[in-house]
């Protein structure tokens, strides 16, 4: 089993760079559409039928820049579909990889940095396609999304993997299930929600009239409003969630060490994480303070979780040492 879910990472990697290099085919036909409904009708005259003067109106043939928008718009919607697909298969594969791994611990697969991106990557991508199926037209923030997901797999399979061992004694608890699969999801929402932030502040620059060097993706983005709004969304989902996990966390500090909060490293850059989100939020509500202004929040938030996941495993020793990596 073990084994197998280490494949299954592999392929899932490929299925998601598959999903990536349509989403990068439907971007690069551009935003043609057809235009027939504008071309002007032709009048021909009856003859013989009807009463004298009657006219027959029929469509213009289309012109060949018209037949040429239409062919490219037909293969931008292809790619697209193919896209999504695609990465509906990479997300079957990639759970396929989770649950492998634990049946092959015995246990839940989240005992380690390893098995806790791989989940946690995983919940970004279900979140995604649940948000697909609502907004279609919001198909092509994928291109991105299927980017993160390549880049983080690639990297916890080369750097972060370990061989499949036992729960370490102090994670054995049932709190192990209630704070970890907490933060795993708020994790995973937090994780899609940095892609409509960033794709905000790409569109609006756009819309803004700056050709900064993003320009050509931004300019075939969905509008600023909805994108500004699914951010929002995403985050004041997921906020009470990380909220209850962080709390759920004290509890069982206090169960297992003697004191609620110590200001361990990773204990610290979560409650920094918590803040600068309670920011953005407030920022968000606050009529005074500019959209772009608050999502900026948004992504210093998505950093401070990267500082927690990461550099807190890599750079600092405490007592959630656990990232299984030397």
């Amino acid at each position: 089993m073990a084994e197998l879910s280490d494949q299954l990472v592999t392929f899932a990697i490929l299925a998601y760079l598959v999903a990536m290099i349509s989403h990068a085919v439907e971007y690069a036909l551009g935003n043609a559409r057809a235009v027939s409904a504008k071309a002007p009708a032709r009048e021909l005259v009856g003859a013989g039928v009807g009463a004298p003067g009657d006219t027959v109106t029929a469509p213009a043939a289309p012109t060949a820049d018209e037949v040429r928008t239409a062919r490219t718009a037909r293969r931008a919607e292809l790619a697209g579909r193919i896209a999504a697909g695609v990465t509906v298969v990479a997300a079957a594969i990639h759970l396929g990889a989770v649950v492998t791994r634990g049946i092959a611990a015995d246990r839940m697969p989240w005992g380690n940095m390893y098995e806790f991106v791989l989940t946690v990557t995983w919940i970004g991508t279900a979140a995604w396609l649940a948000v697909l199926a609502k907004r279609p037209s919001l198909r092509r923030l994928g291109l991105f999304l299927s980017l993160v997901m390549v880049l983080l797999l690639a990297f916890a399979e080369l750097k972060l993997y370990v061989e499949v061992v036992p729960l370490m004694p102090a994670l054995q608890s049932y709190w192990f299930i209630i704070h970890v699969s907490t933060i795993i999801f708020a994790s995973g929402i937090f994780l899609l929600g940095i892609v409509p932030a960033v794709t905000f502040l790409m569109r609006n620059g756009y819309e803004q009239g700056r050709r900064s060097f993003p320009y050509t993706l931004a300019r075939r983005l969905p509008a600023a409003a909805g994108l500004e709004r699914l951010t929002f969304t995403l985050h004041a989902f997921s906020f009470p969630i990380f909220t209850f996990s962080v709390i759920a966390g004290a509890i069982w500090a206090e169960a297992a060490w003697g004191r609620a909060w110590g200001w361990d490293p990773k204990e610290t850059w979560a409650f920094i994480s918590w803040v600068v989100y309670a920011g953005y939020l407030h920022a968000r509500a606050t009529p005074s303070v500019k959209r772009n202004v608050a999502t900026w929040i948004a992504v210093l938030g998505f950093l401070t979780v990267l500082m927690n996941l990461f550099g807190v495993n890599f750079f600092f020793s405490g007592l959630h040492s656990y990232a299984g990596v030397e």
